[in-house]
Protein backbone atom coordinates (compact mmCIF):
# COMPACT_ATOMS: atom_id res chain seq x y z
CA UNK A 1 0.00 0.00 0.00
CA UNK A 2 1.06 3.59 -0.99
CA UNK A 3 2.33 5.78 1.57
CA UNK A 4 -0.38 8.31 1.18
CA UNK A 5 -2.82 5.67 1.42
CA UNK A 6 -1.65 4.31 4.57
CA UNK A 7 -2.25 7.84 5.37
CA UNK A 8 -6.01 8.45 4.55
CA UNK A 9 -6.39 4.54 5.75
CA UNK A 10 -5.38 5.27 9.28
CA UNK A 11 -7.36 8.54 9.71
CA UNK A 12 -9.95 7.02 8.65
CA UNK A 13 -9.63 3.90 10.97
CA UNK A 14 -9.23 6.58 13.46
CA UNK A 15 -12.37 8.26 12.76
CA UNK A 16 -14.53 4.83 12.82
CA UNK A 17 -13.10 4.42 15.90
CA UNK A 18 -13.96 7.44 17.42
CA UNK A 19 -17.76 6.56 16.38
CA UNK A 20 -17.47 3.37 17.81
CA UNK A 21 -15.95 5.06 21.29
CA UNK A 22 -19.14 6.76 21.54
CA UNK A 23 -21.81 4.12 20.91
CA UNK A 24 -20.10 2.04 23.70
CA UNK A 25 -20.48 5.46 26.01
CA UNK A 26 -23.89 5.53 24.83
CA UNK A 27 -24.84 1.78 25.00
CA UNK A 28 -23.74 1.89 28.80
CA UNK A 29 -26.14 4.89 29.37
CA UNK A 30 -28.83 3.07 27.63
CA UNK A 31 -27.88 0.16 29.74
CA UNK A 32 -28.30 2.13 32.90
CA UNK A 33 -31.23 3.65 32.00
CA UNK A 34 -33.13 0.30 31.53
CA UNK A 35 -31.40 -1.61 34.80
CA UNK A 36 -32.71 1.00 37.57
CA UNK A 37 -31.56 4.76 37.24
CA UNK A 38 -33.91 6.37 39.33
CA UNK A 39 -36.52 7.84 37.66
CA UNK A 40 -36.25 11.27 38.83
CA UNK A 41 -32.51 11.70 36.64
CA UNK A 42 -34.29 10.34 33.38
CA UNK A 43 -35.36 13.46 31.67
CA UNK A 44 -31.76 14.55 32.36
CA UNK A 45 -30.48 11.52 31.46
CA UNK A 46 -32.22 11.50 28.43
CA UNK A 47 -31.02 15.15 26.92
CA UNK A 48 -27.02 13.53 27.95
CA UNK A 49 -27.62 10.75 25.47
CA UNK A 50 -28.71 13.30 22.87
CA UNK A 51 -26.36 15.55 23.25
CA UNK A 52 -24.00 12.98 22.90
CA UNK A 53 -25.72 11.36 20.10
CA UNK A 54 -25.38 14.55 17.97
CA UNK A 55 -21.54 14.63 18.58
CA UNK A 56 -21.15 10.99 17.31
CA UNK A 57 -23.71 12.00 14.39
CA UNK A 58 -21.45 15.10 13.53
CA UNK A 59 -18.76 12.67 13.31
CA UNK A 60 -20.16 10.42 11.37
CA UNK A 61 -21.75 13.24 8.88
CA UNK A 62 -18.49 15.21 8.97
CA UNK A 63 -17.34 16.17 5.24
CA UNK A 64 -13.97 15.00 6.64
CA UNK A 65 -15.16 11.31 6.72
CA UNK A 66 -16.73 11.49 2.73
CA UNK A 67 -13.69 12.88 1.78
CA UNK A 68 -11.92 10.00 3.21
CA UNK A 69 -14.42 7.31 2.04
CA UNK A 70 -14.34 8.92 -1.56
CA UNK A 71 -10.53 8.78 -1.51
CA UNK A 72 -10.31 5.14 -0.46
CA UNK A 73 -13.11 4.23 -3.10
CA UNK A 74 -10.90 5.30 -5.70
CA UNK A 75 -10.12 2.27 -7.68
CA UNK A 76 -5.97 2.21 -6.51
CA UNK A 77 -6.43 2.30 -3.19
CA UNK A 78 -9.75 0.16 -2.76
CA UNK A 79 -7.89 -2.82 -4.06
CA UNK A 80 -4.59 -2.09 -1.74
CA UNK A 81 -7.17 -2.54 1.19
CA UNK A 82 -7.82 -5.59 2.74
CA UNK A 83 -10.91 -8.10 3.40
CA UNK A 84 -11.95 -6.20 6.66
CA UNK A 85 -10.67 -2.81 5.26
CA UNK A 86 -13.11 -3.15 2.35
CA UNK A 87 -15.78 -4.19 4.26
CA UNK A 88 -15.44 -1.45 6.70
CA UNK A 89 -15.56 0.99 3.63
CA UNK A 90 -18.47 -0.11 2.26
CA UNK A 91 -20.54 -0.15 5.29
CA UNK A 92 -19.42 3.14 6.18
CA UNK A 93 -20.49 4.54 2.77
CA UNK A 94 -23.95 3.02 3.64
CA UNK A 95 -24.17 4.32 6.94
CA UNK A 96 -22.88 7.85 5.41
CA UNK A 97 -24.93 8.17 2.69
CA UNK A 98 -28.44 7.76 5.02
CA UNK A 99 -27.67 9.74 8.22
CA UNK A 100 -26.38 12.61 6.18
CA UNK A 101 -29.64 12.93 4.65
CA UNK A 102 -30.35 13.71 7.99
CA UNK A 103 -30.27 17.31 9.79
CA UNK A 104 -28.14 17.05 12.91
CA UNK A 105 -30.77 19.47 15.01
CA UNK A 106 -33.80 16.86 14.04
CA UNK A 107 -31.47 13.59 14.61
CA UNK A 108 -31.15 15.19 18.52
CA UNK A 109 -34.65 16.11 18.61
CA UNK A 110 -35.27 12.50 17.69
CA UNK A 111 -32.85 10.87 20.07
CA UNK A 112 -34.09 12.90 22.95
CA UNK A 113 -37.75 12.29 21.87
CA UNK A 114 -36.77 8.06 21.82
CA UNK A 115 -35.22 8.29 25.18
CA UNK A 116 -37.86 9.82 27.08
CA UNK A 117 -40.31 7.70 25.10
CA UNK A 118 -38.70 4.70 26.32
CA UNK A 119 -38.83 5.42 29.71
CA UNK A 120 -42.28 6.82 29.66
CA UNK A 121 -43.48 3.30 28.17
CA UNK A 122 -41.87 1.70 31.01
CA UNK A 123 -44.07 3.79 32.92
CA UNK A 124 -46.95 3.53 30.79
CA UNK A 125 -46.81 -0.54 30.85
CA UNK A 126 -46.70 -0.56 34.81
CA UNK A 127 -49.51 1.34 34.90
CA UNK A 128 -52.14 0.81 31.98
CA UNK A 129 -51.55 3.96 30.78
CA UNK A 130 -51.79 4.14 27.06
CA UNK A 131 -53.35 7.43 27.10
CA UNK A 132 -50.46 8.65 28.80
CA UNK A 133 -47.79 7.35 26.29
CA UNK A 134 -49.74 7.75 23.33
CA UNK A 135 -48.64 11.32 22.57
CA UNK A 136 -44.92 10.10 22.58
CA UNK A 137 -46.01 7.27 20.38
CA UNK A 138 -47.14 9.73 17.86
CA UNK A 139 -44.05 12.04 17.39
CA UNK A 140 -42.16 8.99 17.34
CA UNK A 141 -44.22 7.59 13.89
CA UNK A 142 -43.73 11.64 13.09
CA UNK A 143 -40.16 11.39 13.21
CA UNK A 144 -39.56 8.53 11.52
CA UNK A 145 -41.67 9.25 8.60
CA UNK A 146 -39.80 12.25 8.25
CA UNK A 147 -36.62 10.12 8.33
CA UNK A 148 -37.97 8.26 5.15
CA UNK A 149 -38.92 11.32 3.21
CA UNK A 150 -35.40 12.42 3.43
CA UNK A 151 -34.13 8.38 2.82
CA UNK A 152 -35.89 8.45 -0.11
CA UNK A 153 -39.54 5.70 -0.34
CA UNK A 154 -38.24 2.42 -1.91
CA UNK A 155 -40.94 0.27 -3.57
CA UNK A 156 -43.50 1.00 0.06
CA UNK A 157 -42.37 3.39 3.26
CA UNK A 158 -42.06 0.00 5.79
CA UNK A 159 -39.66 -1.21 2.97
CA UNK A 160 -36.83 1.60 4.31
CA UNK A 161 -36.97 0.72 7.73
CA UNK A 162 -37.03 -3.02 6.67
CA UNK A 163 -33.85 -2.21 5.40
CA UNK A 164 -32.33 -0.80 8.88
CA UNK A 165 -32.60 -4.34 10.48
CA UNK A 166 -32.58 -6.94 7.79
CA UNK A 167 -30.47 -5.29 4.68
CA UNK A 168 -32.11 -6.25 1.27
CA UNK A 169 -35.35 -7.23 2.75
CA UNK A 170 -38.41 -5.81 1.03
CA UNK A 171 -42.46 -5.88 1.98
CA UNK A 172 -43.11 -8.22 -1.34
CA UNK A 173 -40.43 -10.78 0.07
CA UNK A 174 -41.96 -10.96 3.82
CA UNK A 175 -45.47 -10.89 2.07
CA UNK A 176 -44.60 -14.30 0.26
CA UNK A 177 -42.43 -15.69 3.22
CA UNK A 178 -45.38 -15.21 6.26
CA UNK A 179 -47.99 -16.27 3.76
CA UNK A 180 -46.58 -19.20 3.38
CA UNK A 181 -45.29 -19.68 6.52
CA UNK A 182 -48.75 -18.92 8.20
CA UNK A 183 -50.26 -21.27 5.40
CA UNK A 184 -48.30 -24.09 6.48
CA UNK A 185 -48.47 -23.86 10.48
CA UNK A 186 -52.45 -23.04 11.16
CA UNK A 187 -53.23 -26.69 9.77
CA UNK A 188 -50.33 -28.00 12.39
CA UNK A 189 -51.85 -25.67 14.76
CA UNK A 190 -55.43 -27.53 14.11
CA UNK A 191 -53.79 -30.74 14.52
CA UNK A 192 -52.01 -29.79 17.40
CA UNK A 193 -55.58 -28.46 18.98
CA UNK A 194 -57.56 -31.24 18.51
CA UNK A 195 -55.10 -34.02 19.53
CA UNK A 196 -56.23 -36.12 22.31
CA UNK A 197 -52.61 -36.26 23.88
CA UNK A 198 -52.28 -32.31 25.59
CA UNK A 199 -50.02 -32.32 27.99
CA UNK A 200 -50.40 -31.65 31.81
CA UNK A 201 -49.04 -28.02 32.98
CA UNK A 202 -51.00 -27.84 36.03
CA UNK A 203 -47.72 -28.54 38.01
CA UNK A 204 -45.79 -24.93 36.66
CA UNK A 205 -49.18 -22.93 38.51
CA UNK A 206 -47.04 -22.72 41.13
CA UNK A 207 -45.24 -19.59 43.21
CA UNK A 208 -41.43 -20.08 42.36
CA UNK A 209 -38.70 -18.40 44.18
CA UNK A 210 -36.94 -15.59 42.52
CA UNK A 211 -33.40 -15.71 43.79
CA UNK A 212 -33.63 -19.74 43.35
CA UNK A 213 -34.52 -18.94 39.92
CA UNK A 214 -31.85 -16.43 39.30
CA UNK A 215 -29.40 -19.10 40.70
CA UNK A 216 -30.31 -21.45 38.00
CA UNK A 217 -30.25 -19.12 34.91
CA UNK A 218 -26.88 -18.02 36.25
CA UNK A 219 -25.74 -21.47 35.96
CA UNK A 220 -27.35 -22.38 32.46
CA UNK A 221 -25.30 -19.36 31.39
CA UNK A 222 -22.15 -20.79 32.73
CA UNK A 223 -23.13 -23.55 30.89
CA UNK A 224 -23.51 -22.17 27.37
CA UNK A 225 -20.02 -20.90 27.64
CA UNK A 226 -21.20 -17.07 28.55
CA UNK A 227 -17.88 -15.59 29.88
CA UNK A 228 -18.87 -13.92 33.07
CA UNK A 229 -15.41 -11.92 33.21
CA UNK A 230 -16.94 -10.47 29.83
CA UNK A 231 -20.31 -9.93 30.83
CA UNK A 232 -23.33 -9.70 33.30
CA UNK A 233 -26.85 -10.70 34.49
CA UNK A 234 -29.16 -8.41 35.21
CA UNK A 235 -33.15 -7.21 35.44
CA UNK A 236 -35.00 -5.01 33.22
CA UNK A 237 -38.67 -4.61 32.43
CA UNK A 238 -38.12 -6.16 29.09
CA UNK A 239 -35.07 -8.70 28.70
CA UNK A 240 -32.19 -7.13 26.58
CA UNK A 241 -28.70 -7.54 25.58
CA UNK A 242 -26.22 -4.56 25.30
CA UNK A 243 -22.80 -5.30 23.19
CA UNK A 244 -20.15 -3.14 24.27
CA UNK A 245 -17.38 -4.60 23.13
CA UNK A 246 -16.45 -8.26 23.09
CA UNK A 247 -15.40 -7.64 26.27
CA UNK A 248 -18.54 -6.46 27.50
CA UNK A 249 -21.73 -7.72 26.69
CA UNK A 250 -24.65 -7.36 29.44
CA UNK A 251 -27.76 -9.08 29.19
CA UNK A 252 -30.98 -8.92 31.61
CA UNK A 253 -34.21 -10.94 32.35
CA UNK A 254 -37.44 -10.50 34.04
CA UNK A 255 -38.12 -12.70 36.79
CA UNK A 256 -41.73 -14.07 37.45
CA UNK A 257 -42.80 -15.56 41.06
CA UNK A 258 -45.84 -17.29 39.06
CA UNK A 259 -43.42 -18.84 36.17
CA UNK A 260 -40.57 -21.40 36.81
CA UNK A 261 -39.26 -20.97 33.13
CA UNK A 262 -39.98 -17.54 31.56
CA UNK A 263 -36.71 -15.85 33.49
CA UNK A 264 -34.63 -18.95 32.14
CA UNK A 265 -35.75 -18.86 28.52
CA UNK A 266 -35.79 -15.10 28.07
CA UNK A 267 -32.02 -16.04 29.82
CA UNK A 268 -31.04 -18.40 27.69
CA UNK A 269 -32.60 -16.08 24.80
CA UNK A 270 -30.50 -13.14 25.58
CA UNK A 271 -27.55 -15.14 26.52
CA UNK A 272 -27.80 -16.46 23.24
CA UNK A 273 -27.38 -12.89 21.60
CA UNK A 274 -24.08 -12.53 23.97
CA UNK A 275 -22.32 -15.15 22.34
CA UNK A 276 -22.41 -14.07 19.43
CA UNK A 277 -21.13 -10.27 20.82
CA UNK A 278 -18.39 -12.03 22.76
CA UNK A 279 -16.81 -13.92 20.49
CA UNK A 280 -16.63 -11.77 17.39
CA UNK A 281 -12.92 -11.56 16.33
CA UNK A 282 -10.50 -9.41 17.58
CA UNK A 283 -9.52 -8.04 14.07
CA UNK A 284 -13.02 -6.21 14.19
CA UNK A 285 -13.02 -4.39 17.55
CA UNK A 286 -12.65 -0.67 17.26
CA UNK A 287 -14.70 -0.88 13.95
CA UNK A 288 -18.62 -0.72 13.48
CA UNK A 289 -17.95 -4.38 12.17
CA UNK A 290 -17.86 -5.51 15.63
CA UNK A 291 -21.65 -6.15 16.06
CA UNK A 292 -24.28 -8.91 14.40
CA UNK A 293 -24.37 -8.68 10.68
CA UNK A 294 -28.50 -8.10 10.77
CA UNK A 295 -30.83 -8.43 13.74
CA UNK A 296 -32.31 -11.46 11.64
CA UNK A 297 -29.00 -13.09 12.36
CA UNK A 298 -28.66 -11.82 15.59
CA UNK A 299 -32.06 -13.49 16.50
CA UNK A 300 -31.00 -16.64 14.61
CA UNK A 301 -28.79 -17.01 18.03
CA UNK A 302 -31.24 -15.86 20.98
CA UNK A 303 -33.81 -18.20 19.38
CA UNK A 304 -31.47 -21.04 18.61
CA UNK A 305 -30.28 -21.38 22.19
CA UNK A 306 -33.69 -20.24 23.28
CA UNK A 307 -35.59 -23.08 21.61
CA UNK A 308 -33.27 -25.55 19.76
CA UNK A 309 -30.94 -26.21 22.43
CA UNK A 310 -33.03 -25.20 25.17
CA UNK A 311 -36.35 -26.53 24.75
CA UNK A 312 -35.04 -29.66 23.25
CA UNK A 313 -35.82 -33.02 25.26
CA UNK A 314 -31.87 -34.19 25.53
CA UNK A 315 -31.48 -30.70 27.40
CA UNK A 316 -33.57 -31.31 30.42
CA UNK A 317 -32.85 -34.78 30.47
CA UNK A 318 -29.84 -33.65 31.77
CA UNK A 319 -31.05 -30.33 33.42
CA UNK A 320 -34.16 -30.86 34.82
CA UNK A 321 -33.04 -32.91 37.63
CA UNK A 322 -30.77 -29.69 38.48
CA UNK A 323 -33.97 -27.79 38.49
CA UNK A 324 -35.36 -29.80 40.82
CA UNK A 325 -33.04 -29.20 43.53
CA UNK A 326 -33.46 -25.58 43.29
CA UNK A 327 -37.33 -25.91 44.00
CA UNK A 328 -37.64 -28.44 46.35
CA UNK A 329 -41.09 -30.51 46.06
CA UNK A 330 -42.14 -28.39 43.87
CA UNK A 331 -41.61 -29.96 40.21
CA UNK A 332 -42.72 -33.81 41.15
CA UNK A 333 -43.14 -35.06 37.71
CA UNK A 334 -41.06 -36.99 35.21
CA UNK A 335 -38.99 -35.30 32.44
CA UNK A 336 -40.95 -36.45 30.03
CA UNK A 337 -44.00 -34.55 31.43
CA UNK A 338 -41.66 -31.13 32.10
CA UNK A 339 -40.74 -31.42 28.46
CA UNK A 340 -44.15 -31.50 27.36
CA UNK A 341 -45.43 -29.02 29.73
CA UNK A 342 -43.23 -26.51 28.80
CA UNK A 343 -43.60 -27.41 24.79
CA UNK A 344 -47.46 -26.56 24.62
CA UNK A 345 -48.95 -25.05 21.80
CA UNK A 346 -51.76 -22.74 23.21
CA UNK A 347 -52.63 -18.93 21.94
CA UNK A 348 -50.95 -16.34 24.44
CA UNK A 349 -51.08 -12.93 25.07
CA UNK A 350 -47.61 -11.97 25.60
CA UNK A 351 -45.25 -12.42 23.05
CA UNK A 352 -42.20 -13.38 24.99
CA UNK A 353 -43.98 -15.85 26.65
CA UNK A 354 -45.23 -17.86 23.45
CA UNK A 355 -44.81 -21.07 22.27
CA UNK A 356 -42.28 -21.80 19.31
CA UNK A 357 -45.12 -21.92 16.90
CA UNK A 358 -47.44 -19.32 17.80
CA UNK A 359 -44.68 -17.29 18.25
CA UNK A 360 -44.48 -16.77 14.68
CA UNK A 361 -48.45 -15.23 14.75
CA UNK A 362 -47.06 -12.57 17.37
CA UNK A 363 -44.56 -11.29 14.58
CA UNK A 364 -46.98 -11.14 11.89
CA UNK A 365 -49.42 -9.62 13.77
CA UNK A 366 -46.65 -6.50 14.50
CA UNK A 367 -45.50 -7.07 11.23
CA UNK A 368 -49.19 -6.20 9.51
CA UNK A 369 -49.62 -3.20 11.84
CA UNK A 370 -45.98 -1.49 10.89
CA UNK A 371 -47.52 -1.78 7.52
CA UNK A 372 -50.64 -0.21 8.81
CA UNK A 373 -48.35 2.78 10.18
CA UNK A 374 -46.31 3.60 7.64
CA UNK A 375 -48.19 2.40 4.37
CA UNK A 376 -51.70 2.81 5.93
CA UNK A 377 -51.24 5.91 7.82
CA UNK A 378 -52.51 4.43 10.36
CA UNK A 379 -52.21 6.88 14.12
CA UNK A 380 -51.37 5.47 17.93
CA UNK A 381 -54.63 6.18 18.99
CA UNK A 382 -55.68 3.53 16.16
CA UNK A 383 -53.52 0.91 17.23
CA UNK A 384 -54.85 -0.53 20.71
CA UNK A 385 -58.40 -1.42 18.81
CA UNK A 386 -56.02 -2.70 15.72
CA UNK A 387 -54.02 -4.71 18.51
CA UNK A 388 -56.66 -6.49 19.75
CA UNK A 389 -58.82 -7.35 16.44
CA UNK A 390 -55.46 -8.73 15.14
CA UNK A 391 -55.25 -11.26 18.36
CA UNK A 392 -58.96 -12.15 18.19
CA UNK A 393 -58.16 -12.79 14.45
CA UNK A 394 -54.81 -15.23 14.86
CA UNK A 395 -54.59 -15.74 17.78
CA UNK A 396 -58.37 -16.41 19.26
CA UNK A 397 -58.16 -14.37 22.13
CA UNK A 398 -58.32 -10.54 23.15
CA UNK A 399 -56.31 -9.03 25.39
CA UNK A 400 -57.84 -7.80 29.23
CA UNK A 401 -55.86 -4.62 28.90
CA UNK A 402 -53.33 -2.50 26.94
CA UNK A 403 -51.01 -3.25 29.62
CA UNK A 404 -50.70 -6.90 28.04
CA UNK A 405 -51.74 -5.67 24.71
CA UNK A 406 -50.51 -3.03 22.60
CA UNK A 407 -47.74 -1.78 25.13
CA UNK A 408 -46.05 -4.81 25.89
CA UNK A 409 -43.17 -4.37 23.72
CA UNK A 410 -40.52 -2.03 24.32
CA UNK A 411 -39.81 -1.68 20.54
CA UNK A 412 -42.02 1.03 19.08
CA UNK A 413 -41.15 3.97 22.22
CA UNK A 414 -37.87 3.59 21.01
CA UNK A 415 -38.15 3.92 17.23
CA UNK A 416 -37.94 0.34 16.04
CA UNK A 417 -40.24 -0.10 13.62
CA UNK A 418 -39.20 -2.85 11.21
CA UNK A 419 -37.24 -4.63 13.91
CA UNK A 420 -40.11 -7.42 14.66
CA UNK A 421 -39.74 -9.17 11.47
CA UNK A 422 -36.22 -10.04 12.75
CA UNK A 423 -38.02 -12.34 15.49
CA UNK A 424 -39.32 -14.82 13.07
CA UNK A 425 -36.62 -14.66 10.15
CA UNK A 426 -33.91 -15.45 13.35
CA UNK A 427 -36.05 -18.82 13.43
CA UNK A 428 -35.78 -19.74 9.88
CA UNK A 429 -32.27 -19.03 9.95
CA UNK A 430 -31.86 -20.99 13.46
CA UNK A 431 -33.81 -24.21 11.95
CA UNK A 432 -31.52 -23.84 8.49
CA UNK A 433 -28.29 -23.56 11.16
CA UNK A 434 -29.20 -26.50 13.33
CA UNK A 435 -29.87 -28.72 10.68
CA UNK A 436 -26.22 -28.12 8.85
CA UNK A 437 -25.05 -28.78 12.58
CA UNK A 438 -26.80 -31.61 12.67
CA UNK A 439 -24.99 -33.18 9.88
CA UNK A 440 -21.46 -31.80 10.94
CA UNK A 441 -21.24 -32.11 14.79
CA UNK A 442 -21.29 -35.89 15.29
CA UNK A 443 -24.04 -37.03 18.27
CA UNK A 444 -24.81 -33.56 18.48
CA UNK A 445 -28.03 -34.55 21.13
CA UNK A 446 -25.67 -36.99 22.69
CA UNK A 447 -23.75 -33.89 23.61
CA UNK A 448 -26.46 -31.57 24.83
CA UNK A 449 -28.14 -34.75 26.51
CA UNK A 450 -24.69 -34.86 28.66
CA UNK A 451 -24.65 -30.99 29.07
CA UNK A 452 -21.63 -30.73 26.76
CA UNK A 453 -22.44 -27.42 24.65
CA UNK A 454 -19.32 -25.45 24.38
CA UNK A 455 -18.94 -28.01 20.92
CA UNK A 456 -22.21 -26.23 20.37
CA UNK A 457 -20.97 -22.95 20.74
CA UNK A 458 -17.32 -23.37 19.38
CA UNK A 459 -18.72 -24.45 15.64
CA UNK A 460 -21.49 -21.16 16.13
CA UNK A 461 -18.57 -18.97 16.86
CA UNK A 462 -16.08 -20.44 13.85
CA UNK A 463 -19.01 -20.48 11.21
CA UNK A 464 -21.17 -17.00 12.52
CA UNK A 465 -19.73 -15.42 15.29
CA UNK A 466 -16.52 -14.65 14.93
CA UNK A 467 -17.70 -12.98 11.29
CA UNK A 468 -19.91 -9.93 12.94
CA UNK A 469 -20.47 -8.01 9.88
CA UNK A 470 -18.18 -9.05 7.54
CA UNK A 471 -20.65 -10.78 5.52
CA UNK A 472 -24.04 -9.94 4.74
CA UNK A 473 -26.95 -12.43 6.07
CA UNK A 474 -27.15 -13.92 2.73
CA UNK A 475 -23.37 -14.34 2.44
CA UNK A 476 -23.46 -16.07 5.59
CA UNK A 477 -26.12 -18.11 5.37
CA UNK A 478 -25.06 -19.47 1.94
CA UNK A 479 -21.76 -19.77 3.15
CA UNK A 480 -22.66 -22.10 6.62
CA UNK A 481 -25.53 -24.30 5.02
CA UNK A 482 -24.74 -24.04 1.01
CA UNK A 483 -27.83 -22.72 0.17
CA UNK A 484 -30.14 -19.69 0.75
CA UNK A 485 -32.65 -18.92 3.30
CA UNK A 486 -35.28 -21.52 2.83
CA UNK A 487 -38.65 -21.06 5.62
CA UNK A 488 -39.18 -25.39 4.99
CA UNK A 489 -36.20 -25.96 7.08
CA UNK A 490 -38.54 -23.98 10.35
CA UNK A 491 -42.03 -25.83 9.05
CA UNK A 492 -39.72 -29.23 8.71
CA UNK A 493 -38.22 -28.45 12.48
CA UNK A 494 -41.55 -27.94 13.89
CA UNK A 495 -44.05 -30.13 12.19
CA UNK A 496 -41.26 -32.94 13.76
CA UNK A 497 -41.35 -31.55 17.17
CA UNK A 498 -44.73 -31.43 17.62
CA UNK A 499 -45.50 -34.29 15.73
CA UNK A 500 -43.68 -36.32 18.60
CA UNK A 501 -45.06 -33.85 21.97
CA UNK A 502 -48.77 -34.21 20.83
CA UNK A 503 -48.15 -37.76 18.96
CA UNK A 504 -50.07 -36.87 15.83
Amino acid sequence: MTEANETVLGRFRDTVHKIKSYEEALGVLYWDLRTGAPRKGMDTRSESIGILSADMFKVSTSPELGELLSALEEKSAFGELSEIDQRLVTETRKDYDRSVKIPPKLYQEYVVLASQSENKWEEAKENNDYAGFQPYLDKVISYTNQFIDLWGVKDTRYDVLLDQYEPGMTVAQLDSIFGGLRDKLVPLSAAIAASPHQPDTSFLRQTFDKSAQKEFSLYILEQMGYNFEAGRLDESAHPFATGLNPGDVRITTRYLENDVTSALFGTIHEGGHALYEQNIMPELINTTLCTGTSMGIHESQSRFWENVIGRSRPFWERYFGELQKKFPGQLDVSVDQFYRGNNTVQPSLIRIEADELTYNLHIIIRYEMEKLIFNGGAKAADLPALWNDKYKEYLGITPPNNAEGVLQDVHWSGGAFGYFPSYSLGNMYAAQFADTMELEIAGLWSLVGKGELHPIKDWLAERIYKYGKLRTPSELVQAVTGKPLDPQYLVDYLTKKYTDIYKL
